[in-house]
């Protein structure tokens, strides 16, 4: 979830998401590297909007906070559509990171899916603003696949975890390191259609306001 900001004087469209991390497994360290990651990832693209007639550069702005004494009430009465409440912890009960919803503020990271420089925290940052799945999971012979396409998505060798094996064969899916943000993750945001208030902000993704308990084995 995020504030978006059209920024004429800058030409920009500044979408502003602050990350709030809770967790045995998450630090100061951690939470600045992961904002920073996703940030990177989504701002790599060097996306464009077009907004009522004029080209827009697309920024994104992401901090991380290690919120060590946060509260279940203050991720339930929490108002600021920029904000986000993730739980790290080195056991996730599902086996992988989630969010709450498509379009959502809140959701639970496993902690070795955040290291070296994966792509895990920019993919689960697409949901939280709106972008799904794609429906189309075999998309060999389309080069680099986008951000938001899942773990076993079919993909041309170079982006499989073995570039030589057979599609579907072991190490013959996508290897999510490969994955970037592609103008094509922009677009699907439809910005354009958002609906700024007359001081120039609006709202990506909704209130899911959830707080999560450490799974446990």
């Amino acid at each position: 979830m995020g504030e978006a900001e059209i920024n004429t004087a800058r030409n920009q469209l500044i979408i502003r998401s602050a990350f709030f991390f809770y967790g045995d497994a998450a630090n100061e360290e951690l939470s600045r590297q992961v904002a920073k990651d996703i940030a990177d990832h989504w701002n790599e693209a060097n996306g464009k909007v077009i907004f009522k007639n004029r080209l827009y550069d697309v920024f994104f702005e992401v901090t991380g906070e290690w919120a060590k004494d946060l509260r279940p009430e203050d991720v339930f009465e929490n108002t600021n559509p920029r904000n986000n409440y993730f739980r790290i912890e080195s056991y996730a009960g599902t086996d992988i990171s989630f969010v709450d919803g498509i379009g959502s503020n809140t959701g639970y990271f496993k902690l070795d899916n955040l290291l070296n420089n994966s792509t895990t925290a920019a993919h689960e940052y697409g949901h939280t603003i709106g972008l799904q799945h794609p429906k189309i999971l075999d998309i060999r012979g389309k080069g680099r696949p986008g951000i938001m396409y899942p773990r076993g998505t079919i993909v041309d060798g170079p982006y499989q975890y073995n570039p030589a094996a057979a599609p579907l064969e072991p190490g013959g899916t996508m290897n999510p390191f490969t994955r970037k943000v592609l103008q094509e993750d922009i677009d699907n945001l439809r910005l354009s259609k958002l609906s700024f208030n007359r001081y120039g902000f609006a709202v990506v993704g909704e209130f899911s306001s959830q707080w999560h308990e450490k799974h446990l084995p």
